[in-house]
This record gives structure tokens, sequence and C-alpha cells, in this order.
């Protein structure tokens, strides 16, 4: 049934193209640390509190992908393609503080190599941009660039002076930021330099070239469209392009 569905959503998006190949494509899915914790074990427990649930799922996420990635690529052979690994539970698995099914716990923390190398599992199905997202406060920036993202999508509402350095060094090393700036709910966007003003403040904080900003912030919403309704979903990308124009234009 899930195949089914998703051949579906495959077909539509075919036919909207109508022929044409887009030069970038993305395609989004929930990350393994997260999913681990949504997913339920047949005894109740999530599945981050067996490691070897954990690995299967792991390496079952990474095969789904690499097929829907072929199928992607077999449907636009002259797209592009971004994979973007969704993470927001990943702070809270690496500090231990996931419950467990009772409720009067957390469940142990992986060790440093552990939650590398599951990321790795995923992140390494595809050979071309991986992008991890993480709009929780306190992102594990250097975990994941260990791990192979080649992108991160942050939202810019809960960065803090604290995230500075390792921002700094991942903008140094070319690393593009996908910040969030718009909300991704229904919001007012009437005054678009004021949304722009946590990225301007970071990017005085990190003391880099202005002319370096267009290059490596790409403005996004700050946590998907799902709960959008369809207009504001069109207003929001639509600021999102004018800022990202506004950046181009007066970096300083």
């Amino acid at each position: 049934l899930a195949r089914d569905l998703l051949a579906r959503d495959l077909d539509a998006l075919e036919e909207a193209a109508d022929g044409a190949h887009p030069a970038v494509l993305k395609t989004q899915a929930t990350g393994p640390w997260t999913l681990s914790t949504l997913v339920e074990l047949h005894r109740g427990d999530r599945a981050l509190a067996d490691h070897g649930a954990m690995a299967d799922l792991a390496e079952s996420l990474a095969e789904g992908l690499r097929r829907h990635l072929a199928d992607l690529r077999a449907r636009f052979p002259q797209t592009a393609l971004v994979l973007q690994l969704d993470e927001p539970s990943l702070p809270a698995v690496l500090a231990a503080r996931i419950p467990t099914a009772s409720g009067f716990a957390t469940l142990r923390a992986p060790d440093r190599q552990t939650a590398r190398d599951r990321l790795r599992t995923v992140i390494g199905v595809h050979d071309g941009t991986v992008a991890v997202h993480c709009c929780a406060p306190s992102p594990p920036v250097e975990l994941l660039l260990e791990a192979g993202a080649t992108a991160l999508s942050l939202d810019a509402a809960v960065l803090t002076p604290r995230d500075d350095d390792l921002l700094g060094e991942a903008v140094d090393r070319g690393v593009p930021v996908l910040l969030g700036l718009v909300p991704g709910t229904d919001a007012d966007l009437s005054d678009l330099d004021a949304r722009l003003a946590p990225v301007k403040r970071l990017w005085h904080r990190l003391g880099l070239d202005p002319a370096l900003l267009p290059q490596s912030v790409v403005v996004t919403p700050a946590c998907g469209l799902a709960g959008a309704s369809p207009s504001y979903s069109r207003s929001a990308l639509a600021a999102c392009t004018e800022m990202g124009r506004r950046l181009t234009e007066a970096p300083e």
C-alpha cells in the first residue's frame, strides 16, 4: 500500500512537470534517529531502545531511499536530486531525553560513533547533495558533517551564539546553510527585512565577509509547510525568493 501511494504521488509529479525536467528536485524523508523515536517494536518500546533494531531500521531506510532515488532518476534523468533528511529529534536522542514507553525514564543516548555511523549509512545512499534538517535548539553540526551531510538545514529562530563557532567552521568549509527564516504556518509576511535580521546578526557575529552571505545561505521556511494553507504556502515560497534576492543585492 505504501509503495502504491508513493508511486501515485510520483505519477502526479511527472504529470505536473508535463515533460519538463526541473534543474533541481528535492526529496525528503525522516532521518534514522528521529525515525527510531517514532517506530515502536512489537513489545511496545521505541526502536531507539534496541541497538540491533536501530541498525536494521537504518539499513532498511537506506535501501528504501536508494530505490526511491533510482525511481526519481528514471523519471527525471536530467534533474539534479537533493536528498533532505529530517532529524528534529537528534539533539534529544544525543542528550538522552527521549522517554521510555512507560514515561518514567529516558532511553540511553547512543555513543558518538554509533550516532555518526547510522546517519552515514543513510546519507551514503546518495552521491549528490544531502541536507540534514534539524529545527531543534543546539543542532549537532559537527556530527552531521562527520556523517557526510553536504548541506545543513536549520531554524534561525532557535540558533544562539553558542552555535556560532561550529556554523562558522561549516561556512568556511563551503557547506551551504538552508536557513529557516519564514514561519512554516500562516503568519504575517509584510516585513521581510525584519525577518532577514537574524541572519544578518548571525553573519555579524561570525565575522564573515558579507559578500559570502548570498553564496552560503538559502532562505527557506523554518520547518516545512505541511501545516500551512495552500495560499500561505505560495506566499511563503515567494517570500523566501524575495528575501534571497535581497541578500544578493545588499549583503551588507
